[in-house]
């Protein structure tokens, strides 16, 4: 009986560790607030990396999509919430910066972008979301 609870013990802290260390790399740097629109016209809002290149912030999604990037894509608008400052954008999918901003944000998020990308799977195909400000 002691190995059972040993056991079932053991399975949940790492399931625990599992969890402490992909939140640890998620916020440990700068993370923004995507805020969305559903089906039903509620504000949804997510929490992403993002990197800057050539005048312009990026948002990235993985290969087979998320409840983010489906409702980024059939709403023409969104906001974004960086430090203290809410802005409204316009998206534009460039796939053809994909190296380009894998590179920056394994750059920028370190450990943090190589773990996560082991538990996704990895960043091939991934599709990097650049803003266009509204002003």
């Amino acid at each position: 009986m002691k190995f059972i609870y040993w056991t079932l013990g053991s399975v949940f802290g790492l399931v625990i560790l599992f969890f402490g260390v992909e939140r640890l790399a998620s916020e440990r740097i700068e993370v923004v607030e995507l805020h969305t629109t559903d089906e039903v016209g509620e504000t949804v809002s997510t929490r992403l990396w993002v990197v800057d290149d050539e005048g312009y912030p990026y948002l990235r999604v993985g290969c087979d999509g998320s409840g983010w990037f489906s409702r980024l894509q059939a709403n023409g608008e969104i906001s974004v919430t960086r430090g203290d400052e809410t802005a409204r954008y316009t998206t534009v999918l460039r796939e053809d910066k994909n190296v380009r901003i894998n590179q920056l944000m394994q750059d920028k998020y370190t450990w943090g972008d190589t773990f996560i990308a082991y538990v996704v799977g990895g960043r091939v195909g991934s599709i990097p979301v650049e803003l266009h400000r509204i002003n």
